[in-house]
């Protein structure tokens, strides 16, 4: 794992102990997400993780930006990450708080990958089968990968489902070298 994983992992695990002790799961996570995406706007972005900027104006920015929109523990964690050169990894942070809570909440997260976007009935019948499969609720996430031809991915965890034709195609073409290359 590497470094800054590490970091973001141990401040979301502490942004959500707090969390939990406040009871306010939803809140920090609504207000990770939201300066997340306030502070990974390029413009701001450019001066919150600049070491030429003084410490002071980085802060009073961010004060500025998130104050009225997020609650004041959320901000103080901002204002952490910011003063210790870290605000990049506040979107990484906001991403570990939210797997926290999928967690905590018997959520599992799957990504589905299809070659075309799925339709709500198609989004909702994999959704139906996902958590058949995987036993509990699950919160899914679709791409698309026109290079799939056709079928779906699913990601749970670290398991892959392949029923995509590429996958098919790619096991077959396996299938004939392995029945050529034995004789």
């Amino acid at each position: 794992m590497s470094r800054p994983v590490a970091a973001a992992r141990r401040y979301a695990e502490a942004a959500f102990e707090v969390a939990l002790a406040d009871d306010g799961l939803d809140t920090w996570g609504d207000d990770l997400a939201y300066a997340a995406s306030v502070l990974g706007m390029a413009e701001v972005e450019r001066i919150v993780d600049s070491p030429a900027v003084p410490l002071a104006d980085r802060s009073a920015l961010v004060a500025r930006l998130l104050e009225q929109r997020v609650q004041p523990g959320a901000l103080r964690l901002v204002d952490l990450l910011v003063s210790r050169g870290r605000g990049s990894a506040l979107p990484r942070v906001s991403e570990e708080f939210h797997r926290l809570l999928n967690d905590h909440r018997g959520i599992v997260m799957a990504t589905v990958t299809s070659a075309v976007p799925l339709n709500d009935d198609e989004s909702a019948a994999v959704r139906a089968r996902v958590e058949e499969m995987a036993g509990a609720k699950v919160e899914l996430e679709t791409r698309v990968d026109p290079a799939l031809i056709g079928g779906v991915t699913v990601q749970i965890r670290d398991q892959l489902l392949d029923a995509s034709i590429r996958g098919r195609l790619e096991r077959l073409r396996d299938q004939l070298h392995a029945g050529g290359s034995s004789r």
